[in-house]
């Protein structure tokens, strides 16, 4: 016999109180204002992928600098053709920003979920397969689109 999961989803009283997504809010803001203003790839000599320039095969996190540094310019298509994954990520970053900012100063709460044994391990599996995923689509964009 199979019994549905129950997930909770947890919405706390009011509170101004500094959380995970405030933390993710706060390393999104920083991280998107460095990648708007600073250009850190032109900056620093070594910056690159040795991996990639080493075996010729772009390395999973390939393209995360540009995906920064296009999501902070508003370009999400181009972003999306760095690294797909990545550009979730940066997004989700963007979400934390706006959520973390209502949060802290109208007091609006944020909610909690709360999983599960079963669950946590679905959602470690499906991270996985989501990673080795986009790391198949960023060798092939690498490799046979040759987008960069």
């Amino acid at each position: 016999m199979y019994l549905a999961a129950r997930v909770q989803l947890v919405l706390p009283p009011r509170n101004r109180t500094l959380g995970t997504i405030d933390a993710l809010g706060i390393v999104g803001l920083v991280g998107l204002l460095v990648a708007r203003y600073v250009p850190v790839a032109r900056i620093i000599p070594f910056w690159g992928c040795t991996f990639r320039d080493t075996t010729g095969v772009p390395c999973p996190g390939c393209g995360l600098t540009r995906v920064a540094d296009r999501i902070a310019h508003f370009n999400v298509l181009g972003a999306i053709h760095a690294n797909p994954l990545g550009t979730v990520a940066a997004l989700v970053f963007a979400l934390a920003v706006v959520a973390s900012a209502i949060h802290l100063v109208f007091g609006v709460p944020l909610p909690d979920l709360q999983l599960n044994d079963k669950e946590w391990k679905r959602v470690r599996w499906a991270a996985i397969g989501l990673f080795l995923a986009n790391y198949g689509f960023v060798i092939y964009a690498y490799r046979v689109l040759h987008w960069r």
